[in-house]
């Protein structure tokens, strides 16, 4: 099956690996979605603490508006899922086993502005 917009991704449990031209066309559809959001929650799965913290960097470095405080409290051995939200600027981690690999991208909404709709699973490294 090709990747050829966000919703080829909603059925698979782990990241596909994708080439630039792919990341190049889902970056713009999913940013088209981001702008448009009131905030985001994201959810990381991964094989460590160290490549879940890794990848919430990277949004955050490429989008200035998502900024998230005191990553390096942030600890869990093993697989982890990571779930961040920008609204309020929690984050946690906990050890999960059994999740494949990704981020999860919520776009979300005020009250009666729009319907959240979840993107993903992106690569780890997608943003970088």
């Amino acid at each position: 099956m090709g990747i050829n917009n966000l919703v080829d991704l909603n059925s698979l449990r782990t990241a596909p690996q994708l080439s630039k031209r792919q990341i190049k066309k889902l970056l713009e559809e999913l940013e088209t979605n981001i702008f448009k959001a009131d905030w985001i929650t994201i959810g990381i799965m991964a094989h460590s603490d160290y490549d879940a913290i890794g990848a919430l960097q990277s949004i955050s470095k490429k989008y200035s508006s998502i900024i998230f405080r005191d990553l390096d409290s942030l600890n869990a051995d093993g697989s982890v899922y990571l779930k961040a939200n920008q609204k309020t600027g929690n984050i946690y981690i906990r050890s999960e086993n059994g999740l494949g690999e990704g981020i999860l991208l919520t776009c979300q909404y005020e009250e009666d502005a729009g319907e959240s709709s979840t993107f993903g699973p992106l690569p780890l490294d997608f943003f970088t």
